[in-house]
């Protein structure tokens, strides 16, 4: 029985399984099944697949919604799963439709494929997709679809299901404006990294992603921890040590935060493939940098399965 979210009362950290792919770059669902399950033994307040960093952008709709159905079942009663749709208004709205049949108990809305698309437009996109189900959307802003706090407002007026805000922004300053703007009329969530917690945690977010959920569930959940107690100290300490190296690494070209954590997945046992074309593969160069990460990570790494 698929789980509900309740905007209002979601606390903690989202997680995320990797895409995982075969040789031939098909999507292993047994493979993803696997990973929820273990990720569902975990006490995260939701996984969302697909989404940035289990590749949503390479993925067909069919096989989108198709990773939804995998992740509802694996969860089984345990966590609500969060689906990911884009592209433009008739692909998002016919796959949000799919995956509201799939189980999803919300939607993440990436922004449109046209990049620096006019707000009036953007309006009439998320609006499109908030009418197609019942369920409710989780606006990502991320890159170019950066709004300011009137925005915000306009578009929480215009589309009712909109319920929840992801934030990629890592503006804290912009961000702060539209808290104070919206209010609870959106449930906040911190999603620009783990590296930016400490940031997110000062505003009074509550609610965090964490791509290190996907290879780390304990680390992930350690420094979430720290973020929710105010132990700014500890928490800073934790990311300073174990977090910022891999982000670190992850900026080194554009979109390498994907090959990154697949071949972290590799070196702990747990192999989820090359990420699909355009994403580069990982730099062999870079292996000893991530070994180091593995080392540093060892208190908080389960044994492959």
């Amino acid at each position: 029985m698929p789980v509900p979210l309740h905007p209002k009362s979601l606390e903690g950290v989202i997680g995320f399984p990797l895409a995982p792919f075969r040789e031939d770059s098909s999507l292993d669902f047994a493979a993803l099944e696997c990973d929820v399950d273990w990720l569902a033994g975990y006490r995260f307040c939701a996984i969302n697949v697909p989404a940035g960093i289990s590749e949503a952008y390479s993925l067909t709709p069919a096989e989108s919604t198709a990773m939804v159905r995998a992740a509802v079942t694996a969860a089984a009663d345990r966590m609500p799963v969060i689906g990911c749709v884009g592209f433009n208004s008739a692909v998002a709205a016919e796959t949000a439709r799919r995956m509201e049949a799939a189980g999803a108990a919300a939607l993440l809305v990436l922004p449109p494929y046209y990049p620096n698309a006019p707000f009036e437009g953007l309006l009439r996109y998320y609006r499109a997709v908030g009418e197609a189900t019942g369920l409710p959307l989780c606006l990502y802003s991320r890159g170019w679809a950066s709004f300011s706090p009137e925005q915000v407002g306009k578009l929480a007026e215009a589309v009712p299901a909109l319920e929840l805000w992801k934030d990629g922004q890592a503006d804290p300053r912009r961000l702060q404006r539209i808290i104070a703007r919206l209010g609870d009329r959106l449930t906040w969530i911190g999603g620009a990294g783990d590296d930016c917690a400490a940031a997110y945690a000062a505003l009074g977010i509550r609610v965090f992603t964490s791509s290190i959920s996907a290879v780390a569930p304990r680390l992930a959940l350690h420094w979430w921890e720290a973020a929710r107690a105010g132990d700014f100290e500890r928490l800073n300490r934790i990311l300073n040590s174990l977090v910022h190296p891999l982000f670190e690494l992850r900026t080194r070209q554009p979109g390498y935060e994907v090959a990154v954590m697949k071949k972290l997945r590799e070196l702990i046992g747990r192999p989820a493939g090359r990420p699909r074309p355009p994403l580069p593969d990982f730099r062999d160069e870079d292996v000893p940098a991530l070994e180091r990460i593995v080392a540093a990570w060892a208190e908080f790494l389960d044994p492959a399965a």
